[in-house]
């Protein structure tokens, strides 16, 4: 099948001045949602030691965020097609920012529970909007490659930016601090937005169609509620009635999306093999690193005691692989291939999870510094590329659609990554065995562990401590074996659903 995009002419290249500036705006909102989504793991910790939640309540803080994005960005994403990508931009970078302050002040578990989701209902407006935006303002597609690069770039930086800031504020205010970060990012684009970005939308949209909202709200959060529930307690008949409502949901959409003459998601858009493999792609690799990134900075700080900064800049070869890696991987399958760059990012990553299946509580930094560096570089290649092939798949009246596509497939890996491999970790922990009189709360996570080591006589927290650090990291390195397997799958799988895809100046093609 052969892209419905047609190459721009040199003139409408040309004559769009500023659009490098209005580049630099849309990174900023990359960079809201990447920093907010890296310094959550690192004040874990905190959180846990101020709001004692359960490990349920711990993981639903973690992933009810990914629950709600993934099952609003196809249509957010479809919204901003209608009503204007600037405008639904700008009011959800606001909105953004203001439940940023909600999320610094929780005060009980189920409060940071809401709060993390009503920031889910705002970020789904953002990163559809972002990439849609750049599929208009870039018509040449070495351009757009380019600014796809910075988009992923940018993305990566927050993932290292985020972790620092953030360590620096644990440091020396309360947890809360981190997510106050938001509210200048959030400011700076907004107030740069409205004289910078250009206004975008569909010419005729048709209406915005309720019943599939619903309907795709529903059957992403059913289902990924029910993998969640059946990783953590097993089946029972309310996970088995919320999988099989969602389950009905998505069928539901799917079919009303083929009957409307102008649907949320056009599902045509998935008979480009291209297309599918990209996003494919997407999906499994954020679920097989989701899970082990969440619990990363709880290994870095609760085992091997770093403080939060010191574990910020740990992390930083991920972000600095991803970078690099991210502003060379349109040039790079340009001259290799599409689904050589892709494929071998995976697998890099896929290796570098199963070098982390050895970690102890000893474990050296280079071991670990090398690893993050290598995924970084993986994940760098993989997301640019598929990013690059998933917008230049589609006429750029669907950019919205398309990216909303691109972004739920992420979000919705990183809920089941969480949901899957965060269950794995967790399971493994609850099972170590305790000095008598270790408290319940102990348990249900390493920072209950923690806490409760505060309380108990000197000799019983040592071994208590020792006991649960073990486990976790037991826990951990499982975790890491089985996302290696999703990784290394994902590569098979995208080296032969990417046969023959290449990035050419008129954009994706087929041999």
């Amino acid at each position: 099948m052969t892209s419905t995009l047609r190459p721009a002419s040199t003139t409408e290249v040309v004559n769009r001045p500023g659009r490098w500036l209005a580049l630099g705006v849309l990174v900023l909102a990359v960079l809201l949602v990447a920093v907010d989504a890296t310094v959550l793991g690192l004040a874990t910790p905190y959180i846990s030691e101020d709001l004692k939640p359960s490990g349920t309540q711990l993981l639903w803080i973690g992933d009810v965020y990914s629950f709600v994005i993934a099952g609003l960005l196809v249509s957010m994403g479809s919204l901003g097609d209608r009503i204007g990508r600037k405008r639904i931009l700008l009011v959800g970078a606001t909105a953004f920012g203001a439940i940023s302050v909600f999320n610094a002040y929780a005060t009980t578990p189920e409060m940071m529970i809401v709060a993390r989701a009503l920031l889910g209902v705002a970020g789904a407006t953002l990163m559809p909007a972002t990439l849609a935006l750049i599929r208009n303002l870039f018509h040449d597609p070495r351009e757009r490659s380019l600014a796809v690069g910075i988009w992923g770039a940018t993305a990566s930086a927050g993932t290292a930016v985020g972790p620092i800031v953030g360590g620096f504020l644990l440091e020396h205010f309360w947890w809360g601090s981190v997510f106050l970060i938001n509210l200048p990012v959030m400011a700076v684009l907004v107030l740069v937005g409205i004289k910078m970005l250009p206004e975008s939308r569909t010419a005729n949209p048709g209406p915005w169609d309720l019943v599939s909202v619903v309907l795709s709200l529903v059957g992403m959060i059913g289902v990924v509620y029910a993998i969640k529930e059946a990783a953590t307690h097993g089946f029972a008949w309310t996970t088995l009635a919320a999988g099989l409502l969602g389950a009905a949901a998505l069928y539901g959409f799917v079919r009303r999306q083929l009957s409307l003459p102008t649907p949320l998601l056009d599902m045509r858009l998935f008979r480009n093999r291209g297309f599918s493999g990209a996003v494919l792609a997407d999906l499994l690799t954020i679920l097989g690193l989701s899970g082990l990134v969440f619990f990363l900075s709880q290994y870095l700080q609760l085992v091997q005691g770093r403080r939060p900064f010191e574990a910020g800049l740990a992390e930083l070869p991920a972000a600095i692989g991803a970078v690099v890696a991210g502003l060379v991987a349109g040039r790079a399958a340009r001259r290799f291939s599409v689904r050589f760059v892709v494929s071998g990012g995976l697998a890099a990553i896929g290796l570098a999870l199963a070098a982390l299946t050895v970690l102890d509580q000893s474990t050296g930094y280079p071991l670990l510094g090398t690893a993050l560096l290598v995924v970084g570089v993986g994940a760098g290649f993989s997301f640019t590329v598929t990013a690059d092939v998933i917008l230049s798949s589609v006429p750029k009246e669907q950019a919205g659609s398309a990216s909303a596509v691109s972004e739920t497939a992420y979000e919705l890996g990183a809920a089941l990554g969480i949901a899957a491999l965060g269950s794995i970790v967790t399971g493994v922990y609850r099972d170590f065995t305790g000095p008598a009189g270790t408290p319940a709360a102990a348990h249900e996570s390493l920072g209950g562990a923690v806490e409760a080591a505060a309380h108990m006589p000197a000799h019983s927290a040592g071994t208590m401590l020792d006991a649960a650090r073990t486990s976790f990291v037991d826990g951990l390195a499982l975790a890491a074996g089985v996302g290696a397997t999703v990784l290394l799958a994902a590569a098979a799988a995208a080296w032969f659903l990417l046969r023959g895809q290449k990035l050419e100046d008129g954009g994706p093609k087929h041999t």
